[in-house]
């Protein structure tokens, strides 16, 4: 985040008031100590990268319902119950 802030050539008062976080807020998600996901966002924006976005929610590769509809062998086998018990004599 700070190598992206410094090519953008700003300091981080400035980026701070731009994304309405504090300056220790944004040297928490500087130096990787502690962030919220709001802090992060509100940076991003700040900065004009919206692409960094894409980071936290990439474009799903499996389609999640594919797998429930998908046939998967079973993972155990149960033996099948015998109509007959032995009795114990």
């Amino acid at each position: 985040m700070r190598q992206l802030r410094l090519s953008r050539n700003i300091d981080q008062r400035t980026a701070a008031e731009k994304a309405g976080i504090t300056r220790t807020a944004l040297q928490n998600l500087e130096a990787g100590r502690g962030s919220t996901i709001e802090t992060l966002l509100r940076t991003l924006k700040a900065l004009n990268y919206l692409e960094g976005i894409e980071v936290l929610a990439p474009e799903p590769t499996v389609n999640p319902l594919a797998l429930l509809r998908s046939s998967k062998p079973p993972q155990r086998v149960r033996r099948p119950h015998s109509t007959t018990r032995k009795q114990n004599s």
